[in-house]
């Protein structure tokens, strides 16, 4: 008999063929993800002119599905560490994509409200369900780059999303874009044959011989055989509970990623929902307009790949710190008037600092929790900082309707990213443990 280390042997492995399905397929479900989050900013200015919206109205429509999305996360999250990340994903998939499906027939905005919360609760809950099972399959030497890349798709859905509402939008209405969802489920039946589920979860429940197929195509190296004794990290195979967040001295960490996770998901928000019908109030057309928009997304994942990047060099921690800082510094110069090729540049830089922090921010969070509650500290953090995405609509819908200047709004949404970099800071400062070592210094392996 063979005891398996598991994750040791994960680890270890080189990056194969089995390791890019899974980044596809994951990549794939974000793209989609974003896609149909970021629909919202594009069709902002249409929906304000049909409907004859105010500013906040349009605010707490935009917030519906980030309302979805928080108690999306909070709840499939923790579901997945109990049913398994497959059916979890699947489920999400479906939510997501069918109800931004029929939101494309909305008639009035409460019926878009409905179907926009709906949507939401796929979209909250297939997020760190994907994450975590790309980041429990990676290579260790190279996990922040591969969970970065990956989760970059949302830029990517988001910069579809803007390029396909200046096409679709002028011939055939908002109503369009949102059709576009349909492709996730018909590309359904091929997800389910391809993407694996948490060897975590299937040790759990003794599918033995599941979980040494799947680690055998993980690692070719390991050749399984019939009395192997597959073994988990210390705590792994334990039940997952929320107050297991707060133990082991990880109190002080969870509670500062809420709070960095809350400023960054508010930036993100306000600037994703608001900052085509700001630059078209500001006198730029409307095509003009969501070229802002793909330039933001293009800026996020430069960031989030080159953080990933650095993040398996000199950790995860500092890379973050140094990115909520350089965020609230864009931001804050997009106040000041510039020529048309600076301001690209700093919206560039915005989006590379705001949203590829967040996905460098989820990347730190399934590195800093042990494998068995990974899905439920992922989901907690990104429910709690839904709250600052359901205020970022509202923050931008308020300052649009007191008719605030152009600079006022992007000084506002600086702020946060200031009030984010502290708690990255409180975060590296309490003294690590020795789950969260890759987060605070450089992987060992990386130098080798």
């Amino acid at each position: 008999m063979r005891d398996i280390d598991v994750s040791a042997l994960i680890d270890g492995a080189r990056f194969n063929s089995f390791h890019g399905r899974v980044l596809l397929w994951c990549a794939l479900i974000i793209i989609f993800d974003g896609y149909d989050l970021v629909i919202y900013g594009v069709v902002l200015p249409s929906l304000m002119q049909a409907w004859n919206l105010t500013a906040l109205q349009a605010g707490l429509l935009g917030s519906c599905a980030l309302l979805g999305m928080m108690l999306g996360a909070l709840f499939f999250g923790p579901l997945s560490d109990r049913i398994g990340r497959r059916k979890t994903i699947m489920t999400c998939v479906i939510l997501f994509s069918g109800f931004t499906v029929i939101n494309g027939f909305a008639r009035t905005p409460e019926e878009f409200a409905v179907c926009r919360f709906l949507a939401g609760l796929g979209i909250g809950g297939v997020m760190p369900n994907v994450v975590a099972l790309m980041n429990e399959y990676a290579p260790k030497k190279i996990r922040s780059t591969l969970v970065a890349i990956m989760f970059s798709g949302y830029s990517v859905g988001g910069m579809l999303s803007a390029g396909l509402g200046m096409v679709l939008m002028p011939n055939w209405g908002w109503q369009s874009v949102f059709f576009v969802a349909v492709i996730p489920l018909l590309l359904l039946p091929l997800l389910v044959r391809q993407l694996p589920e948490s060897l975590n979860f299937l040790l759990r429940q003794g599918e033995v011989e599941r979980a040494q197929e799947l680690l055998a195509k993980a690692e070719p190296d390991y050749v399984p055989k019939m009395h192997d004794r597959l073994s988990l990290a210390k705590g792994q195979a334990e039940k997952a509970t929320i107050s297991q967040l707060f133990q082991d001295g990880r109190a002080l960490k969870t509670l500062m990623l809420w709070v960095a996770f809350f400023c960054c998901l508010l930036m993100v928000y306000a600037l994703s929902s608001w900052l085509p019908k700001l630059m078209n109030a500001a006198g730029y057309g409307l095509n003009s307009s969501l070229a802002f928009l793909l330039v933001l997304n293009f800026g996020a994942i430069f960031g989030a790949i080159s953080g990933g990047w650095l993040g398996d060099r000199i950790g995860l921690g500092r890379v973050l710190l140094a990115f909520f800082a350089t965020g609230a510094l864009s931001l804050s110069l997009l106040a000041l008037k510039s020529p048309l090729p600076v301001l690209y540049l700093l919206i560039g830089v915005a989006g590379a600092c705001t949203i590829g922090t967040q996905i460098l921010a989820n990347a730190c969070t399934v590195q800093f929790y042990p494998a068995h509650i990974r899905s439920t500290g992922l989901g907690w953090a990104m429910g709690v900082g839904r709250i600052g995405a359901i205020i970022g609509p509202l923050l931008g819908g308020a300052l649009h309707a007191a008719q605030m200047p152009l600079q006022a709004s992007f000084l506002a949404f600086a702020l946060p990213g200031l009030v984010g970099a502290a708690a990255i800071m409180g975060f590296l400062w309490h003294r690590p443990s020795q789950v969260d070592t890759l987060i605070e210094k450089p992987l060992e392996s990386a130098a080798s």
